[in-house]
């Protein structure tokens, strides 16, 4: 499998806003320390929550720093940026060693918090204070950053892990994981339009990843850090896409897509077989090292459609408009920015899943949706937190105050996967799961997708006129 290589020493990015402030959400993550209930140093031997350690089914709870902050300065980004990619990385080690000592933790019930938990929060205080004094030399030093070091320990739930994943560290999938499709009630209702509404639907094809083009970059995210995602994406569309890809390489890139006037970069976590194939990752961070195991599942279909708003007419999205649905951290982070959607050809329209994987009948294929966010705030093609700039309309197709409908892109990814055997724990025929960062524990609830906007200025407004004036194109 040929893999996406190519490093520059430099990144060329657009700077983004020019506020100077930083602020801290009041909705930050408040997680269960799980030695809540005794002295920190002195957890009780024998506890569930340490035979829960004992068995790896603990998982690593940490503030995602990203998510709170909305506004950097152009300055401080690239710094910024940086320290992140790197807190990601803390979590992921961090999360590596409680995965692996578990002899160590069943003789001793504190190693997990003095040995993994304690130093964890010192490297995070370390690198968020590099982040506070890079912000803090083009700006106002932000205030408080100290309390989103700590971590803490939380149970998962995980009975029985599936130890052909992570390399035997069995953090999943797990049972518990899928549900029968065929036992879920309807869940699916579909939002009425007004007469205004743009009822067009443009169709961009670009094929399924055929050309076998993966990394565990996040160009969107971790800028100029390789494996800054901690897990393998699918590209379809811009073939030039790795942390270090600038918009004017993706200007000047080959495209998937069939009209060369789209050389959008499309991309999602990676869905993987546990059936022990050996990959071309099998041994290198994002991949296999990182609990990313099994044979990668090409879709055996990927549709891209833009349609419009329930309420009116949409405007074109700025080129280079960078777009993130879903939360790739959802399983510790809480489901507020999560947008996964699972289901299975055939009941599509009656039963959506955001937290199971769908276990489809014979003759249905399973299919990941994701909606992207359908308003734009008419200034910025992204923002400190890769949010804020975009938004959902409202239950009734309404923008946020300020914001303006873009085309929505709808992506649809059908894939022909038998449905593991739950009774037997994948033995039979093996679970599949998405790829994710290790501590996530390959939860669908993390399901997420990524979209740069490299559409032509004439393919762009073809789109727009197209879903404005109710017809069908591609």
């Amino acid at each position: 499998m040929r893999r996406n290589t190519r490093r520059r020493s430099t990144t060329a990015r657009r700077a983004i806003g020019a506020a100077a402030a930083l602020a801290i959400g009041a909705g930050g993550l408040v997680a269960v320390n799980i030695y809540a209930s005794a002295d920190e140093t002195s957890a009780p031997k024998g506890t569930a929550q340490n035979q829960a350690l004992a068995a790896g089914t603990s998982t690593i709870d940490c503030p995602d720093v990203g998510q709170q902050l909305t506004s950097v300065p152009a300055k401080a980004k690239a710094q910024v940026d940086k320290e992140l990619a790197l807190l990601d990385k803390q979590i992921s080690e961090a999360y590596q060693r409680l995965s692996t000592s578990q002899k160590a933790i069943q003789q001793d019930p504190n190693f997990a918090q003095n040995a993994i938990v304690g130093p964890l929060k010192d490297k995070r205080k370390a690198t968020i204070d590099r982040i506070a004094i890079a912000i803090g030399r083009v700006a106002a030093k932000p205030q408080g950053l100290d309390a989103l070091a700590a971590c803490t320990l939380r149970a998962t739930g995980n009975q029985g892990g599936n130890d052909t994943n992570a390399g035997g560290t069995g953090n999943g999938p797990v049972a518990a994981d899928f549900v029968d499709i065929t036992k879920v009630k309807a869940n699916v209702r579909t939002p009425a339009r007004s007469a205004k509404a743009s009822k067009g639907v443009f169709v961009s094809k670009c094929g399924v990843n055929a050309n076998k083009l993966y990394n565990s970059d996040n160009v969107i995210v971790a800028p100029g850090v390789t494996n800054g995602a901690h897990h393998v994406h699918d590209y379809i569309g811009n073939q030039d896409n790795d942390a270090f890809s600038s918009d004017q390489d993706f200007a000047k890139a080959g495209t998937s897509c069939q009209n060369k006037g789209d050389k959008s970069s499309y991309y999602w976590p990676v869905l993987r077989l546990q059936d022990g194939t050996k990959e071309f990752d099998a041994d290198k961070q994002g991949g296999g090292a990182e609990g990313n195991t099994g044979r990668i599942l090409t879709a055996k279909k990927a549709t891209l459609n833009f349609v419009g708003s329930p309420r009116g007419k949409v405007v074109a999205m700025p080129r280079f408009l960078r777009i993130i649905t879903g939360d790739a951290k959802a399983f510790v982070n809480g489901t507020a920015n999560a947008n996964a959607s699972w289901s299975c050809t055939g009941f599509e329209n009656k039963v959506q899943l955001k937290d199971k994987y769908p276990l489809c009948p014979s003759g249905s294929d399973v299919v990941r949706t994701f909606k992207f966010q359908s308003c734009w705030d008419g200034t910025n093609i992204d923002s400190a937190n890769h949010r804020t700039h975009v938004a959902f309309a409202d239950a009734a197709g309404n923008c946020p105050t300020g914001f303006k409908a873009i085309p929505q892109l709808v992506q649809r990814l059908v894939y022909d996967v038998d449905a593991p055997s739950i009774k037997d724990n994948g033995k039979t025929r093996p679970f599949f799961s998405l790829d994710s960062f290790p501590e996530q524990e390959h939860k669908p609830v993390t399901d997420h997708g990524d979209f740069i906007n490299v559409f032509d200025a004439k393919l762009m407004n073809k789109a727009v006129q197209c879903i404005n004036t109710g017809r069908k194109c591609s």
